[in-house]
């Protein structure tokens, strides 16, 4: 092995590097944020989990330690369309124009649709978010991708928040949001719609990246499909989402702009 006698010797007694005692010291912090997070943190979030409990750690270190944890994120079963664009309903200008920097809150929701696999099949979950903090401030689930699933959020929204009139509503081109029933909703309460182009999710990308990053967390039960759905704002220094409905956000979601703080309503 072109081993000298004295070198292996001296590596016997030399014991374990500080990089290995380092290493044992965090494996068990990334299995703990691992299974706290239902297995759906990356590396990203491990570092910033490590960072937490005091030690320096970048996204390479983190998954060098995901590796030797014997752990890794869970990736996104097969894609889903939840956009039927290939309709006659009219369809409202682009008028937020991918300007997400919002100096007030209840001005501007971005609205999405998104699917989840249960052991059931297919649910149906539409989110409406507040661009100035992020907050998820009303979702609808159900099982059928009909008009009735982003009304329902839209209602628990204006429930909830009781916005301005003048807020500029954006989605998609879906025939949910088109619909007659959505539109007359939008207007009754005072909100002005606005589209992403067509073919185009970087005109609506701040609610695409919330289903994006697994910021919607089911858990499932072995006889029913859905035990409880978890939804928070997702980013890290504000203020997590709380309702009656929904359990407090205690697991660090995936934050725009780099964990950078912000206030929040």
């Amino acid at each position: 092995m072109q081993i000298s006698r004295s070198g292996y010797y001296a590596w016997r007694k030399c014991g374990k590097s500080s990089r290995q005692k380092e290493n044992e010291r965090l494996i068990p912090v990334v299995r703990a944020a691992h299974n706290k997070s239902k297995g759906t943190y990356g590396a990203r979030r491990i570092a910033k989990e490590i960072e937490a409990q005091g030690s320096s750690c970048g996204r390479t270190k983190a998954g060098n330690l995901m590796k030797l944890a014997g752990v890794a994120a869970k990736q996104k079963r097969k894609f889903k369309a939840t956009t039927d664009s290939k309709h006659n309903l009219p369809v409202a200008p682009n008028l937020l124009n991918r300007q997400f920097e919002v100096k007030e809150p209840d001005h501007v929701y971005v609205s999405d649709i998104t699917y989840i696999w249960t052991h059931e099949g297919w649910l149906y979950l539409a989110v409406i978010i507040d661009l100035f903090s992020r907050q998820v401030v009303g979702w609808s689930l159900s099982n059928q991708m009909s008009r009735s699933l982003i009304i329902n959020a839209l209602r628990m929204a204006i429930w909830r928040r009781r916005p301005f009139t003048g807020l500029v509503f954006h989605s998609d081109r879906g025939s949910q949001y088109c619909s007659n029933d959505f539109q007359k909703m939008l207007k009754i309460h005072g909100m002005i719609s606005s589209m992403s182009r067509k073919g185009n999710c970087w005109d609506n990308a701040a609610a695409e990246s919330f289903f994006a990053c697994c910021c919607c967390k089911t858990f499932l039960c072995n006889r029913r499909c859905l035990s409880w759905l978890h939804l928070g704002s997702y980013n890290l220094k504000k203020r997590p989402f709380r309702s009656s409905n929904c359990r407090k956000n205690s697991l660090l979601p995936n934050c725009p702009n780099n964990f950078l703080s912000g206030s929040c309503c």
